[in-house]
């Protein structure tokens, strides 16, 4: 369960099973975010504005915040980044496994022991995948470009997006536009992001979502 700090102006929640420990959040506001300080975390160090705006570019959303008068709203265009040797970074209206967020990194290399999230098992591993693959040549976005995309794992398989979304490389350039997609998760496709069915050649498995 994510364990909740609250101060005068905003309550901060971190869920640590989620954190890929990017340091996002404490290279941005030391003063609120201190690994080494117990508790490490001080919602009253910063305005609670400038706090917000930290959180919402914490790209796993391990750090979520309630403010009065202000809700995180997802961006107008759902996306996912692909990270050079690195997960899929999710940004946009999400349901990841039915429950609803913002942001979330989800596993590409095959290992992690938290799925769908990613937890930085990548590096244990050595997985290496360019994020900067080849573009698709699809341009063919929803009706509704903020309509929720629902992350869905397939048992021993892909991630399946669906939902209008865009696929950028780790610079943001775009690959792919459409309102479904199959990412690999399995670590061993020839085609990443997308999965080509390696998954069955290596036996992988992991979860499903009923």
């Amino acid at each position: 369960m994510p364990k909740t700090y609250t101060g005068k102006d905003i309550a901060i929640s971190f869920d640590m099973k989620r954190c890929i420990h990017a340091r996002n959040c404490f290279l941005k506001l030391p003063q609120v975010f201190d690994p080494e300080r117990r508790p490490w975390v001080d919602p009253d160090a910063a305005p609670a504005e400038e706090i917000a705006a930290m959180i919402r570019t914490c790209p796993s959303g391990a750090l979520t915040f309630k403010k009065a008068g202000v809700e995180e709203t997802p961006p107008g265009i759902n996306r996912v980044q692909v990270l050079e040797n690195g997960p899929n970074a999710f940004h946009g209206n999400l349901t990841v496994s039915g429950q609803a967020t913002t942001r979330a990194t989800i596993c590409r290399c095959g290992k992690s022991k938290n799925m769908p999230y990613c937890d930085y098992s990548h590096v244990e591993a050595k997985f290496e995948a360019t994020g900067e693959p080849p573009e698709t040549g699809k341009d063919a976005p929803g009706d509704d470009l903020g309509e929720a995309v629902a992350i869905i794992q397939c048992e021993n398989g892909p991630i399946e997006a669906r939902g209008a979304l865009e696929i950028t490389s780790g610079t943001g350039h775009r690959l792919h536009r459409g309102t479904r997609a199959f990412l690999c998760r399995c670590g061993a496709s020839k085609n990443k992001p997308f999965c080509d069915g390696s998954h069955k050649e290596i036996d992988f498995e992991a979860p499903g979502d009923a």
